[in-house]
């Protein structure tokens, strides 16, 4: 049986009908509005994926790494002049603002820029008589068929994090887009398909978590790269290492900001405020807790919950807007119940966000900034990733607790530091446990030719998306010793 008006999967260079009896719907989260109805893909449709893609790897690995980067450069042109309809339809169906969802595309354009450089990125080293007469090479080659699982809060750029880079080395690929968020990489399989990919090179499976396990068991499946939440993360890896695959898995986070005395105020407050409600809080290096030192207490205090009660909130393709909902309603009910608990362990809700109307989005999830004063760095909340518009805020008394305090935690994604003294910046850069440092900066997300890091919780795995450790997860190193002789004869 197939259900109809289902969103199509796109499985060997053809747009088909997923064979599910059963979909969710897609709801635009500030209109509650349908957008569409997504198929719960079965295994099969995994499995006719997985055979079309390897089919493909045989010949796409072989087509000349200055070829295979030349459909790249037609998929950057096709991204910038498909920009504005891509970008409304991350604020559709993801709630964002616009001005977001661009800088949201930017970053994805960015990586398939980077992975253009894969005739020199991919390159290996040589070493001639290492032994009289012999030399040894190392050649970096394609794994196979490959596989992306992304998360709703970046449905057009996290999985740029990886296809570009893994299509670009040679290997083949498979994309679960969010069974929240499907509409984006619907339009971005279009430009894809634009660019004239050989059938099979890329394919598009939509599904919940059958479709996740159908790829964690799947024998073809080389490599999985994932990004949502650490139990999630860690789920994935488990089980994807146990069927023998290499995984990276980027989790959840709870960032700390931390503000000395002597940083620029003004400066702080307004990244601090970006970084915490930016995207509604929802993404893995917004700003969780902010960090007093000494004097900047008070300061720093008063002007984050002024830049919180002013911040204006609403529809994302609303002019004027500077924050959006959260993904469901749900995510709204869970943030709230979050929030409350903070309070019942001690913390004054300093600037409350919750059971908020916007005029002429009645229905929507939407949720103010939220602030959270005196948190206790040993509450259950200080542990825990609220992923919404919530800023916990504490205070302590000296640089050296500030970073006890960051790597005490079990998380190490993102943490950042304010201030205008050369010194600390070096101590706290030197010494902060976390993959992704901010020294006056709030979302410290790096550029594409960095890897996005993350320690401890917050990654599971060895190799991080994005610039050389892409390449280097999508390949695999092979060795080649070797001698000739001048008299074959010598040979036998």
């Amino acid at each position: 049986m197939h259900l109809k008006n289902l969103l199509p999967n796109y499985i060997n260079g053809k747009w088909c009908p997923s064979s599910a009896t059963e979909s969710l719907q897609v709801v635009n989260p500030a209109t509650v509005d349908v957008l569409a109805q997504v198929p719960l893909s079965p295994q099969e449709d995994v499995d006719t994926a997985v055979e079309a893609a390897a089919v493909a790897f045989s010949d796409w690995r072989r087509i000349p790494p200055p070829t295979r980067v030349q459909y790249l450069f037609k998929l950057k042109v096709l991204l910038d002049e498909n920009l504005d309809e891509l970008a409304r339809t991350i604020t559709l169906e993801c709630g964002k603002t616009l001005k977001e969802s661009k800088a949201e595309l930017r970053r994805a354009i960015e990586n398939v820029e980077v992975a253009c450089g894969i005739p020199m990125l991919m390159q290996g080293y040589n070493l001639e008589d290492v032994a009289r007469g012999i030399d040894e090479i190392m050649i970096r080659q394609p794994v196979g068929v490959t596989a992306i699982i992304s998360p709703f809060n970046f449905p057009g750029m996290i999985p740029f994090w990886f296809l570009p880079y893994a299509i670009a080395c040679g290997n083949t690929c498979i994309v679960k887009p969010s069974e929240k968020v499907p509409l984006t990489m619907q339009k971005v399989f279009e430009l894809l398909e634009a660019t004239g990919l050989p059938k099979g090179v890329v394919n598009l499976v939509n599904g919940a978590k059958t479709v996740v396990d159908a790829i964690l068991e799947h024998p073809k499946i080389r490599a999985i790269s994932f990004v949502g939440s650490s139990p999630v993360a860690q789920y994935v890896y488990s089980k994807g290492a146990a069927h023998g695959k290499r995984v990276q898995c980027q989790g959840g986070a709870k960032n700390p900001l931390i503000v000395l005395p002597d940083a620029d105020m003004e400066m702080t407050t307004r990244i601090a405020a970006d970084s915490a409600f930016g995207c509604a809080g929802q993404r893995c290096l917004a700003a969780s807790v902010a960090v007093t030192v000494g004097e900047a207490r008070h300061s720093f205090t008063d002007a984050i919950a002024s830049a919180a009660q002013t911040r204006v909130v609403g529809y994302g393709l609303d002019e004027g807007v500077e924050m959006g909902p959260v993904i469901s309603r749900d995510s709204q009910t869970r943030i709230e119940g979050l929030i409350q608990q903070g309070a019942d362990e001690g913390a004054k809700v300093l600037v409350d966000g919750r059971k908020v109307k916007i005029s002429g989005y009645e229905q929507g999830n939407f949720i103010r900034p939220t602030i959270l004063e005196n948190v206790n760095p040993d509450s259950s909340l200080s542990q825990t990733e609220i992923f919404g518009p919530v800023l916990s805020l504490m205070h302590l008394d000296t640089i050296e607790d500030a970073i006890a305090l960051v790597n005490g935690g079990q998380w190490g994604n993102m943490a950042c530091l304010f201030t205008s003294s050369g010194a600390a910046a070096r101590q706290f850069r030197y010494e902060a446990e976390a993959g992704n440092i901010g020294i006056n900066i709030g979302v410290a997300a790096p550029m594409a030719f960095f890897p996005f890091s993350g320690w401890k919780n917050s990654f599971y795995g060895d190799l991080h998306g994005q610039g050389r450790q892409a390449v280097e997860f999508f390949t695999q190193t092979k060795v080649v010793v070797e001698r000739w002789f001048k008299d074959w004869s010598r040979q036998f």
